[in-house]
């Protein structure tokens, strides 16, 4: 049988090094006991289309990198909706949105695998993570 494919969802701050969101990629991965050959896109907020570590971890890869507005992002349904995540951005959810997003149009929030993972970095910066499983 082949494995489920997924998208992942980050969100950093800005500035987070590529080792930073590797580590919480690893971690989320990890924790949904998904192999990294199973995912299919990264998504993130178009504010983060210039965030080099997201670039350079998506590059490093090879994985597919989209970003969605915040408008977008706002209009899905998210288990963990952040009111500080919107006052920052302009949307209450970053990983756990674009991720669904990522994996297909209205996909419903029980396409999580792993809702939104925190992880604080060596650099003092944070990543978050969260995995949906795509869409066929």
């Amino acid at each position: 049988m082949t494995p489920f494919l997924v998208t992942l969802g980050i969100g950093c701050d800005r500035g987070t090094a590529q080792a930073t969101i590797q580590e919480a990629v690893d971690l989320a991965l990890a924790q949904a006991g998904v192999l990294a050959g199973q995912v299919k896109a990264v998504a993130s907020i178009t504010l983060k289309a210039d965030e080099q570590g997201l670039l350079d971890l998506a590059a490093a890869h090879g994985w597919p990198l989209q970003f969605f507005p915040p408008e977008a992002l706002a209009a899905v349904p998210v288990p963990n909706p952040s009111e500080t995540v919107r006052r920052h951005t302009g949307t209450p959810s970053v990983s756990e949105a674009a991720a669904l997003l990522a994996a297909g149009p209205h996909t419903p929030m029980t396409a999580l695998v792993l809702e939104k993972l925190r992880h604080r970095g060596n650099d003092g910066r944070h990543a978050t993570v969260s995995i949906a499983r795509k869409t066929p």
